[in-house]
């Protein structure tokens, strides 16, 4: 991701969630060194991935894809790209956070073996106050059949 790519990052983004992320958000991200990616199919960019480098894990800040492009297999594929990419820094897990009514996304990581291990009370925003976030960990030597 560069800041080229910031227009479209940025209208998934409104596009995908209720309360999105500003282009302040993004650009701290990019500036501060996180692997900042992008998904395309063909010439457009459908989807994006930011991940924080940790002591030994990574942690998934933002998965998205666009809604026109979900369900066919892009945040799976993102996913399995991260978790490949482990090794480049050092880690051996993952560490992301929820909402606990993103029940496609909550179903999207069972399947790519994370568990939870526990929740953030509030942690997001809501149209009706605060929402909890369940956080999960996805360890590589725990799931080497998932990748």
């Amino acid at each position: 991701m560069t800041e080229a790519d910031l227009d479209v990052v940025l209208e998934i983004e409104r596009a995908a969630y209720p309360f999105p992320w500003t282009p302040g958000n993004f650009r701290d991200c990019m500036r501060s060194g996180y692997l900042c990616l992008t998904a395309w199919i063909e010439a457009a960019r459908v989807g994006y991935l930011i991940a924080a480098p940790m002591v030994d894990e990574m942690h998934v800040l933002n998965c998205c894809v666009a809604p026109a492009w979900q369900r066919r297999g892009l945040g799976v594929a993102m996913m399995r790209h991260l978790m490949g990419r482990l090794g480049e820094v050092g880690a051996t897990r993952l560490l992301l956070e929820v909402r606990e009514s993103n029940v496609a996304a909550r179903g999207l990581y069972h399947r790519l073996g994370f568990v939870e291990v526990g929740r953030r009370r509030g942690y997001y925003p809501a149209a009706d106050g605060r929402e909890d976030a369940r956080v999960l960990v996805w360890e590589e030597k725990r799931n080497k059949t998932h990748q």
